[in-house]
């Protein structure tokens, strides 16, 4: 099975300057936990929910918020987002990717096509959702 038959193919992209503030209203208007970074139609990064909540103020929005809280909403994405890539291609076997990021401990890799541009997005709930299938297909998904 290669990643093309497990990969989330719909990718939201956010560009390296766009602001926390955007990526947060992205991320409560949308049901997923990663965005691809591009600059020039190219993926160069990932930044997640979990780095979004690391750089933002718990008191945002709340009767203690300070200017500084709402400062940090201006930060940059290229400030805070994962540099170190790891990617795959539509043709990576999908043993060979979730290898990866049970390795490398991520949560999800960037699917490229040619000239680095993004084609999907593969997290690790896709290779636990195949994983089920396979095991229920099996006979091997049912409880003793």
């Amino acid at each position: 099975m290669l990643v093309r038959d497990a990969m989330t193919r719909h990718v939201i992209t956010i560009s390296m300057d766009a602001t926390l503030g955007e990526v947060q209203q992205v991320f409560e208007a949308a049901a997923f936990h990663h965005l691809i970074v591009t600059e020039d139609g190219r993926v160069v990064g990932v930044l997640s929910d979990r780095d979004l909540l690391q750089n933002l103020s718990p008191f945002v929005g709340k009767l203690g918020e300070q200017a500084r809280d709402i400062a940090r909403l201006k930060r940059k994405v290229h400030q805070v987002m994962s540099r170190h890539l790891r990617s795959v291609t539509p043709d990576t076997p999908l043993a060979e990717a979730g290898e990866i990021m049970i390795r490398d401990r991520i949560g999800c890799l960037p699917v490229v096509g040619n000239g680095g541009r993004p084609e999907g997005i593969l997290s690790i709930r896709d290779v636990a959702r195949v994983t089920v299938d396979i095991l229920k297909d099996a006979g091997l998904g049912e409880a003793a």
